[in-house]
């Protein structure tokens, strides 16, 4: 009796065993039926700026289905582009991915269409203790005096002339996967060219502070920034000019010639030894 249940129980696991096969079989052929196609990837992180070698790429399947746009077939084809983008090992190299044919390697790959780049000289406190990275979006502050019209003080402000600009590298990196701090002496930004103008005339007349802000926030506010007296509750008091207003001329009056009055003709008359006068 025994011997039957363990026969009945070698043959249930038996068969168990040849169903698991056939369907392991079964998908293992229909997982090799499924086209694809050779799609070039990085064999190798790219850091942004980087004339393509052969020794960075490889190639790999690609479900036919799913090929991302812009993709190549042959590492040929990508021999001496430049990446305007960090790209990581095993990603797929996109077209939207590589700077124009022709375009020579370094930042100025990375240089937006329209665009310029421009260094600035930084210390820890302006460079945002080095949180200031590459990728990241900073607004361009400056402590200047104001200059005034004759007779007044020049006063001293702080505004906001540039804002969202994009930082391309810090020092002599560009590498925007990074996310630790760096103290460095010297950032690059990216600017159009009338804001290159409006930095270079801010760091001449006054001191430059980098203000670091949200990625996603690309909201921009006006302000016409702040003096001292304002920044201490001091009220500003308004110069007074020292022009005299002229005073209206009093009205003339005519004058009118003066009235002679005529002496009256007087006549004394003697009559019967009386006297009188008689005027007329």
């Amino acid at each position: 009796m025994k011997n039957i249940k363990a026969l009945g129980l070698l043959l249930l696991a038996l068969l168990t065993g040849l169903a698991a096969a056939v369907y392991a079989a079964g998908w293992v052929s229909r997982q090799g039926g499924i086209a694809s196609n050779k799609v070039v990837v990085a064999a190798v992180d790219i850091e942004l700026g980087s004339r393509v070698n052969p020794q960075m790429l490889s190639l790999v399947d690609w479900p036919s289905g799913s090929l991302p746009p812009g993709s190549f077939k042959d590492a040929k084809s990508l021999e001496d582009r430049v990446v305007k983008v960090g790209v990581l090992r095993g990603e797929a190299i996109l077209e939207g991915k590589l700077a124009p044919v022709g375009t020579k390697g370094g930042l100025s790959a990375v240089i937006a269409s329209g665009k310029r780049a421009m260094t600035v000289r930084v210390n820890d406190v302006v460079g945002v203790a080095g949180f200031a990275l590459p990728g990241n979006y900073v607004d361009v502050m400056v402590n200047a005096q104001q200059d005034k019209n004759r007779g007044e003080e020049n006063r001293q402000i702080s505004k906001t002339v540039l804002e969202k600009v994009l930082v391309l590298a810090v020092a002599q990196e560009a590498n925007r996967d990074d996310t630790k701090p760096k103290v460095v002496s010297a950032v690059t930004l990216e600017l159009s060219l009338e804001d290159s103008e409006k930095l270079d005339l801010a760091r001449s007349v006054g001191t430059l502070s980098l203000v670091l802000r949200n990625q996603m926030d690309r909201t921009t506010v006006a302000t016409a920034g702040v003096t001292k007296g304002q920044l201490f509750g001091e009220k500003e008091i308004l110069p007074i000019s020292t022009t005299v207003a002229a005073r209206p001329a009093p009205a003339r009056v005519p004058r009118t010639a003066p009235v002679v009055l005529r002496q009256p003709e007087c006549v004394e008359v003697i009559q019967h030894a009386a006297r009188s006068l008689t005027c007329f």
